[in-house]
């Protein structure tokens, strides 16, 4: 199911007061994680999937990528993300993931921020993307981590005062639609499991180089409190794979 609940007003505006839709990258608790598994991207054809308001296209020029193209579902999405953006080498596409069709070998880097998760088929991105990557290209992505997908609630178990008392994990092994509530609204997802995710990787052809649960960096845990509580469970799950040259 191709959703585009980011084109509903109601839901886009209450997402554009999020930390990470204002402060962009530097906002975004599991960003330390993934700049730290990108490749030196000087000369580099970049391909960015569910590119939003463009923050890492943005970034990838900033060090010396050569081109990069954004691809969107949502068009307030790349409507903002053209707004920010002036540079004849950023180029966005108005299309969901699961309809890329790119060129084999065209692309150095592949890219995609807590995307797939809305994707029905993560097998078959996985397969697109390998053929779209150069020989020694580099894919890495992050989603939200299946232990907090597991369930629909996606909450705390609280008590009587509000104490948040543990993160309960319930169906993880039933993987498949989940419909979540996410800034009062309520948003399709898919979860799958750890193994699957590696695994379609893998199968699609890649050498895992990283697998990462990141924590939001310790100065973001000082100046958002209710943040602390990240230590306690993943909420980020992070894939860093390459295409072999062979």
């Amino acid at each position: 199911m191709k959703q585009n609940i980011y084109d509903d007003l109601k839901f886009f505006s209450a997402y554009k007061q999020m930390s990470r839709s204002i402060k962009g990258l530097e906002g975004a608790g599991e960003w330390h994680v993934v700049k730290s598994l990108l490749p030196d991207l000087r000369n580099k054809s970049v391909l960015d999937l569910g590119c939003g308001f463009g923050w890492y296209c943005r970034f990838a020029r900033e060090q010396q990528a050569s081109s990069v193209v954004g691809v969107d579902l949502s068009e307030k999405m790349l409507e903002d993300a053209r707004k920010q953006t002036h540079d004849p080498a950023i180029s966005y596409l108005h299309m969901p993931i699961e309809d890329i069709e790119f060129p084999n070998d065209q692309f150095d880097v592949v890219f995609s921020s807590l995307a797939f998760h809305y994707i029905q088929s993560f097998e078959g991105i996985c397969k697109k993307v390998h053929e779209c990557l150069k020989p020694g290209g580099m894919f890495i992505f992050s989603v939200e981590h299946p232990i907090f997908t597991s369930r629909q609630e996606q909450d705390w178990y609280i008590d009587d005062q509000g104490n948040r008392l543990h993160w309960p994990v319930d169906h993880y092994q039933k993987e498949g639609l989940r419909q979540t509530p996410f800034l009062s609204e309520h948003v399709i997802k898919y979860h799958r499991t750890i193994s699957t995710y590696v695994n379609d990787v893998i199968g699609a052809g890649f050498e895992l180089k990283a697998v990462k649960e990141p924590t939001p960096p310790g100065e973001m845990l000082t100046g958002e409190p209710l943040l602390n509580d990240e230590n306690r469970r993943p909420m980020f799950f992070i894939i860093s794979a390459e295409k072999g040259t062979g």
